[in-house]
């Protein structure tokens, strides 16, 4: 470690283990256990193609330059092949942890209460024949077996299986559904010349295949007259009936091998931005070349080894780029089995969502029943106010989500539906397939009101459906802005103008997280409505400047990037490190995802020297070290890990008693703060600024799902000891609850003079 940084990989990869450990909690519910493990895996899958990509294109360029990899080191101070080889070994163990927990815990615990995963090995003569009949009716007329010698294309992310094949001996017999982990009669494969042939998994099959009834333990049951309980239910996986069953498709052949794989390919480039009249079309070339660029990592199930070094040495990898995994591979897509009905005991009670107090029609009932966006949301009956009344009463915080998005939905519908209403300009990062903004924003174009989307379509791994609803918008007469050149518009924020007694007033509504009604259910975020005139006509220059020429204005309340949030940022943290004392210490509070501006980590460290008190919220990637003597040892970093995932950016400068509080769509990251565009907002009332305040405090307060970084870059979890637990979350969520019960107080802002009026 050099400088006082962590590396970023391994940071990264100490995230993951956090979301792991997560997993191996015993007090958990199964299915809820399952769900973190999942997300681990599919992690590591954006991480390879991503991290690992750059890192290794980086270390093969300076090699084609003639320079010595061995001389090339990060800000830690590591050397890229040592990150890389530490990042394999990291990987490994957690991959290893991950596997053990889900094969010998989860589902032996899930089988234990009636949903059973059954291996091939241990199919009963029922199961076989069901299986055997269902491959050759509806699977196998779909399936495409390749030859390897053909270079066939293996593309992204994609389940494959592959068999080592040799012709059948002179009785033409093959095994029925052998033992999957060896050979059919322990023949040496390279002796047989053997053919490789692969089949991609389909996936418009489910690969829960579930299985009739076991009539065995049914008689059991007669027999013994026991009593009905709940109905035990029984699994396959489709990538093991086509490792079975497989032999149906060469006939004339044996399989005398066999193995499921899954490659990770470089998704680290970007489209060619001087496209301006086909950028369209650039977009989906990255698309496309996402499915034939250089492989970076394999993943595969034990079998055979013939058959794994020959897919390893068509697709070029080395031994290091291989991973075993005793499967299910892309586990992340058996977490249905959390719909299954009648095994809510298996996964945990849902967390109800609340209305904003502001937002409550009937205070009868505060619980929220989540609307159907399928359809319009319904207005508030028996309440005169108006979106627009509400929110000119005053700011309006939503927390999601603990808070319902609804009132965000209700914001676009009635800007849509209301004549009064002239105009949206709106930015679009990331968003739901079938969005009901997406619909309001459509509504409005087809009323003759004039709408205008920023879209990006450089957000990494939604570009296909990005482009698709920016074409569906377009259709319906919105005026589509495809981002900008070189910077991805990160940014969210929405204006709605409307005619009001003779003038226009301008509506904002800006936000830490996406416009997207399916993730606003599972990320916490935080977002403000405002009729604020300074607020509002600096998101009016943001959007001039995203959609056409403008020179760079100064702007009243908003902080932008790249153009000048870093600066901001740091004048916020030297103001606070020059006004701090022995007396009066200052105090810098932050929450966010990831810290890796090394400007910014230094400006930090010069704080704790001066004896500004620093505490960090870093869900993520944290490249400060904390609780260096003479360098950071006033500032203390902590993570929460629990049943959402943590998304929002709050700011908190002490400011000598004259607090200061910001909410961003940015981490303090390069990325964000120089080559994306972003916003960073402050909280102006004083109640709401207190209430943003209490929130970013609740986590400092936690227990059982924090944990604390060392010096050396481990984590320890927080520990109640002989006091109370207390879940940050779960507070949180009884925030909501006791907000929503109460009757809502609204305070207007008063003007207070401080000298007499002029007469």
């Amino acid at each position: 470690m050099r400088k006082n940084y962590f590396n970023r990989e391994l940071s990264w990869i100490a995230f993951n283990e956090r979301v792991l450990n997560e997993g191996l909690r015993i007090d958990m519910p199964p299915l809820e256990r399952f769900r973190f493990l999942s997300i681990v895996s599919s992690n590591f899958d954006e991480f390879f193609m991503v991290r690992i990509a750059s890192l290794k294109a980086a270390l093969q360029a300076e090699r084609r330059a003639g320079d010595t990899p061995e001389t090339k080191t990060d800000v830690s101070g590591m050397k890229y092949e040592t990150i890389l080889a530490m990042c394999g070994k990291k990987t490994r163990s957690i991959l290893k942890r991950l596997y053990d927990c889900l094969l010998n815990e989860i589902f032996p615990t899930l089988a234990a209460n009636g949903l059973e995963l059954l291996h091939p090995n241990n199919y009963s003569i029922d199961d076989t024949a069901f299986l055997e009949t269902m491959f050759k009716r509806e699977i196998a007329s779909t399936l495409t077996p390749l030859r390897l010698e053909d270079r066939p294309l293996i593309g992204n992310k994609w389940l494959y299986a592959a068999f080592l094949l040799a012709p059948a001996n002179k009785a033409g017999k093959t095994a029925v559904c052998a033992p999957l982990d060896v050979l059919d009669d322990g023949v040496s494969a390279d002796s047989l010349s053997p053919r490789i042939s692969v089949i991609k998994i389909p996936p418009s099959f489910d690969r829960i295949v579930w299985l009739p009834a076991d009539k065995t333990a049914s008689l059991e049951r007669e027999a013994d007259n026991a009593p009905e309980k709940n109905e035990k239910k029984r699994f396959a996986l489709l990538e093991d009936m086509i490792l079975c069953f497989a032999h149906h498709l060469y006939p004339g052949f044996q399989v005398k091998g066999r193995m499921l794989f899954q490659i990770n390919r470089d998704a680290d480039f970007s489209v060619d931005e001087k496209r301006d009249e086909g950028f369209i079309e650039a977009m989906n070339e990255v698309l496309e070349n996402r499915e034939t660029s250089r492989p970076v990592r394999m993943v595969y199930t034990p079998g055979n080894e013939t058959v794994k070094k020959r897919i390893a040495g068509f697709l070029g990898f080395e031994e290091h780029d291989l991973y075993e995994m005793p499967g299910p591979l892309q586990a992340s897509d058996l977490l249905k089995l959390a719909k299954v009905a009648g095994f809510d005991a298996l996964k945990e009670k849902s967390w109800k969502i609340y209305r904003h107090p502001a937002f409550i029609a009937d205070r009868q009932s505060a619980d929220v029943q989540i609307a159907d966006h399928k359809k319009e949301v319904s207005p508030r009956a028996g309440r005169p106010e108006s979106v627009w009344d509400i929110i000119k009463a005053g700011d309006v915080l939503l927390h999601l989500p603990y808070q319902s998005f609804d009132p965000v939905v209700e914001f676009f519908q009635a800007a849509a539906r209301d004549p009064q209403a002239l105009a949206i300009k709106t930015t679009l990062y990331r968003t739901s397939g079938d969005s009901p903004v997406l619909r309001a924003l459509e509504q409005a174009a087809l009323n003759g009101k004039q709408v205008v989307a920023v879209v990006e379509l450089k957000a990494r791994f939604d570009e296909e459906r990005n482009i698709s609803w920016a074409r569906r918008l377009e259709k319906a007469g919105v005026i589509v802005v495809y981002g900008l050149a070189n910077l991805k518009v990160h940014a969210k924020a929405t204006i709605v103008m409307r005619k009001e007694n003779g003038r226009i007033e301008r509506y904002t509504h800006l936000s830490t997280g996406n416009y997207n009604d399916k993730t606003a259910k599972l990320y916490e975020d935080l977002s403000l409505f405002t009729v604020n005139e300074e607020i509002a006509f600096d998101t009016g220059i943001l959007f001039n400047m995203l959609t056409g020429y403008s020179m760079i204005q100064r702007m009243r309340r908003l902080s932008i990037a790249p153009i000048d949030m870093k600066h901001r940022i740091l004048s916020l943290i030297e103001r606070e490190t020059s006004r701090s004392s022995e007396e009066y210490p200052g105090k810098i509070i932050a929450k966010m995802n990831a810290l890796a501006d090394t400007d910014i980590i230094q400006a930090l460290y010069r704080a704790s020297q001066s004896g500004v008190v620093v505490k960090l919220n870093v869900r993520g990637v944290c490249l400060l070290v904390p609780g260096v003597k003479g360098v950071s040892e006033n500032i203390s970093v902590i993570s929460v890990i629990d049943h959402y995932l943590e998304h929002s950016r709050i700011f908190y400068f002490a400011n000598g008693g004259a607090e200061e509080i910001f909410l961003s769509s940015a981490d303090w990251m390069p990325r964000n703060l120089e080559r994306r565009v972003e916003l960073m907002f402050p909280i102006l009332r004083e109640d709401v600024k207190m209430e943003v305040f209490s929130i970013l405090e609740t986590y400092f307060k936690d227990n059982t799902h924090a944990r604390s970084l060392n010096q050396d870059g481990s984590w320890t979890q927080a520990r109640a000891g002989s006091g109370e637990p207390f879940r940050a979350q779960a507070e949180l969520l009884e925030k909501a609850r006791r907000a929503a019960s109460k009757p809502l107080v609204r305070r207007e802002t008063f003007t207070v003079r401080r000298s007499p009026p002029e007469v």
